[in-house]
């Protein structure tokens, strides 16, 4: 019983004790909600009953719309004034930075700079003042010759004149792509200066305490100069009408700008100066290249028709340059019609059986194709038929006209990658020897020697686009050249500008290392081919630019006039006679030639013994421009 009693005992406990942790939770959940409430209670009083009653009091005192309205426009000022405070401090905190950065801090002080511009933005901003400091932009600087300066090129918001002509040789054109996207750049920020100036000179102007209303926009631009300075940046000068802020700074802003030239108020004008630094040279990747025996292999494809003579000296070369040097090349012949078929198999067959040339049945090939000539489906053709059924090789698509080297071919591996880039090498054109070296008084040399890159020889042949190095994947993925075209022309330019618009990056730049061989050009199309207008446009204008130079072409125009004036220079009275006495004294070859000794034309006496020994050429004409560039 006892037992009973004291497990009974204990059992009401244990629900005297669980009824009391239930009635203080439960009281204490009632005081929250309690509190709650009267929160709540006291939020909904400070937000709805307090401002009715101040609506209330305001009524009863009188009219409360000025005041209000009043209020908030105080409030407005008073929140753009911090704004601006607050931008203006923040800019001073970075420039005090930056100067202590340069000069090291003051002895005895130290600065956490950490905590307010970390040391990437500090390094970033250091850097761009630099290149400003160092520019030629604030202040003149001292050039060795006049061949140093770098000239501005005139803008406006569509227009563009350029010092430096581009492919198209335009003396002016529409800004378009990075150019157009680099002016406007410029042009937006110019604007967004000058309307935060506008705003905090009215605002210290005003008097009243508000922002000036006055906005420059894009309209206000009247024209600017810009250059690029390929170590500092790009360099802006830029014009706008001048606005005034108000009245009462209207004549003071009038008279400060007039000193530009204007007349009157109505022709002030604000320059403004900007420059985009370039940063310091960043690491951006580190690429191994093969070494010798590790080439990519290069499938070179050479479409063809007739010209079996031009053929034969670019089998002599191919052998030389690229199956005894490089040694990992291939080519692909693809020859249209009949006529100079069996020529042409002729000379590859000598290849084959010249012992130690390098060639073989695994090198050389050639496709005959009973067409008429189309280079886009020799090209085609070549690719789809790639030597050992290989999934993806690299193409050099060539012409017979082409001599390269073997660095070129070395550039033709570094620049090209499937799926990611191609290279299209800018070709240096050679103009007609007869006409360059039959000026120069000189017999036309073998071709080998002719391969020289100066602007008496040649030019860059930024037109074309013919040669290309590829893989084969990315030319069948943008589906090749339009083979509907016939004739000359116009199927490599569709090609590159398929690139142009694709992921694939395009390396376009001049290659010292392959060069066009001149040869006559016929712009009459073959037998039963007709050239379309564009085509024969195309055809006279690449002839026109691969005979000669403007100046060797002038000398040919005026041929005439040179002579007659030699002719009249050597029948006119002698002027040794009437020549001071102190001539005498001077040596023979400054006596009779104008040249210094170390001239090559010095043996001649007189311009009109030149003229007579047809040696009055370009080079002695710039040879006396030199001479009276250095008088001057």
């Amino acid at each position: 019983m006892t037992t009973i009693s004291v497990v009974k005992l204990s059992s009401a406990r244990r629900r005297d004790i669980m009824l009391r942790v239930l009635g203080v939770r439960l009281l204490s959940r009632l005081l929250v909600l309690v509190c709650s409430l009267s929160l709540l209670s006291l939020l909904f009083l400070s937000r709805c009953g307090f401002n009715n009653l101040d609506a209330d009091l305001v009524d009863t005192s009188g009219p409360s719309t000025s005041a209000s309205s009043s209020l908030l426009e105080a409030n407005q000022r008073e929140e753009e004034t911090r704004l601006e405070v607050e931008r203006l401090t923040a800019e001073i905190r970075t420039l005090k930075l930056q100067i202590l950065q340069l000069t090291g801090g003051p002895p005895g002080h130290g600065y956490d700079t950490s905590s307010m511009l970390n040391s990437s933005e500090i390094g970033d901003c250091l850097a761009a003042r630099r290149q400003v400091d160092q520019a030629e932009i604030t202040q003149g600087l001292s050039l060795n010759n006049e061949y140093e300066l770098i000239a501005f090129s005139h803008f406006t918001v569509s227009r563009l004149y350029p010092v430096d002509l581009g492919l198209g040789k335009r003396v002016v054109e529409k800004p378009i792509g990075f150019k157009r996207k680099d002016l406007n750049e410029a042009l937006l920020k110019a604007v967004d200066i000058l309307n935060r100036n506008a705003s905090i000179v009215g605002f210290q102007q005003s008097g009243t305490g508000t922002m000036s209303t006055v906005r420059y926009s894009e309209d206000d631009f009247l024209e600017g100069l810009y250059r690029i300075e390929p170590t500092t940046g790009t360099q802006y000068e830029m014009y706008f009408k001048t606005k005034n802020l108000n009245k009462s700074t209207a004549q003071t802003s009038s008279q400060g700008q007039s000193s530009s030239g204007a007349a009157g108020p109505q022709s002030s004008y604000t320059k403004i100066t900007l420059m985009r630094p370039y940063a310091p040279i960043q690491f951006v990747g580190l690429e191994k290249q093969q070494r010798s025996r590790e080439k990519e292999l290069i499938h070179i494809i050479l479409p063809l028709s007739g010209r079996t003579g031009t053929f034969q000296s670019f089998m002599d070369k191919f052998v030389k340059i690229g199956l005894k040097n490089d040694r990992r090349v291939h080519l692909t012949v693809v020859y249209f019609g009949t006529e100079g078929l069996s020529e042409a198999r002729a000379i590859m067959s000598r290849v084959l059986m010249t012992r130690g040339s390098g060639g073989t049945n695994q090198n050389l090939r050639l496709l005959a194709l009973n067409e008429t000539f189309s280079r886009g489906k020799g090209l085609r053709v070549g690719a789809e038929r790639a030597w050992g059924g290989e999934k993806d090789v690299l193409l050099f698509m060539c012409d017979v006209d082409i001599v390269f080297s073997a660095r070129f071919l070395d550039r033709c591996r570094w620049n090209t990658a499937p799926g990611r880039k191609v290279y299209y090498p800018i070709v240096f054109s050679l103009y007609n020897p007869h006409v360059v070296y039959t000026l120069q008084g000189r017999d036309v040399p073998p071709e080998t020697d002719q391969l020289v890159i100066s602007r008496d020889t040649g030019f860059w042949r930024d037109f074309g686009y013919g040669m290309t190095c590829q893989y084969r994947s990315d030319f069948l993925r943008v589906r090749g050249f339009d083979e509907n075209i016939v004739g000359w022309g116009g199927e490599d330019v569709t090609l590159y500008r398929k690139y142009v618009k694709s992921n694939i990056k395009v390396i376009r730049a001049t290659d010292p290392g392959i060069f066009h061989i001149w040869h006559p050009k016929v712009c009459s199309g073959g037998p039963g081919q007709r050239l379309s207008t564009d085509q024969y446009r195309a055809c006279i204008r690449s002839r026109a630019l691969n005979e000669a130079s403007h100046a060797q072409l002038g000398f040919l125009a005026f041929r005439e006039d040179i002579a007659s004036q030699a002719i009249n220079l050597k029948s006119s009275p002698s002027k040794k006679k009437k020549s001071p006495p102190r001539k005498e004294k001077r040596p023979k070859q400054q006596q009779h030639s104008v040249l210094p000794a170390n001239s090559r034309y010095a043996e001649f006496d007189s311009i009109e013994e030149m003229a007579t020994e047809g040696r009055l050429t370009c080079d002695y004409i710039k040879e006396l421009e030199s001479i009276d560039m250095d008088a001057k």
